[in-house]
């Protein structure tokens, strides 16, 4: 399966670099432009999997950006960027045609999570495998070896987020920004509960991965 095509707009050369190649670590095909007018240009050849835009430009208001882009039609996932955190500019980002928010500073995972979700979000229900699982997002069904077991949308998109990165830390903000809607209230121990059921199910899978606890950061699925 190829690569998931990412185009990103940010104007600071040393972020775009740093998420650019903390990107393509991840799996990605991860490109970039610095200005609005080198980002409509590069959709006219080709238009990629997901756009990745930060707010603030030299050249344009990120969100002017998107509505351009839905404007010519294109529907592809928008996950913002921005330094903006108040609640009257993440509306206006989503009133803008984007689909997603996260604020500086960010952990790469967080916007890892965030883009797998934009992904499944928009992808036609297809099975995949992800971490030696077979996905079933119409079902919401987890197999292994011909044993499955049934998740509920929210437990679907935690295991998700986890196999998205198999062996590697999630840090609880990410897992939360992934399988709960954004600006959702998650109290401190609901994501715990949920990691409980998730382990229980598993287990029902025999030799699943096993999610193990990264103390003072998140979890992590591993063999």
């Amino acid at each position: 399966m190829p690569a998931p095509s990412l185009l990103l707009l940010e104007d600071d050369p040393q972020l775009q670099d740093v998420l650019v190649r903390s990107l393509r670590a991840e799996g990605f095909d991860a490109r970039a432009v610095g200005t609005a007018k080198a980002l409509l240009e590069r959709v006219a050849a080709r238009v990629p999997d997901a756009f990745v835009i930060d707010i603030g430009l030299p050249d344009a208001d990120g969100r002017d950006v998107c509505q351009a882009l839905r404007a010519r039609g294109i529907d592809t996932p928008v996950l913002f960027l921005t330094a903006r955190d108040a609640l009257t500019d993440r509306l206006s980002g989503f009133r803008a045609g984007g689909d997603d928010y996260v604020c500086k500073p960010f952990d790469i995972a967080e916007v890892v999570v965030r883009l797998q979700a934009l992904l499944r979000r928009a992808g036609d229900g297809t099975a995949f495998d992800a971490a030696g699982l077979e996905f079933d997002p119409t079902e919401r069904r987890v197999g292994l070896d011909g044993a499955t077991t049934v998740l509920t949308p929210t437990e679907f998109r935690l295991l998700a987020a986890l196999a998205g990165r198999q062996g590697k830390p999630v840090a609880r903000p990410a897992l939360i920004g992934a399988a709960w809607p954004h600006g959702a209230i998650v109290h401190d121990n609901t994501l715990d509960v949920y990691i409980a059921r998730l382990r229980r199910k598993l287990r029902s899978l025999g030799e699943a991965p096993a999610i193990t606890t990264v103390h003072g950061t998140g979890y992590r699925l591993e063999q």
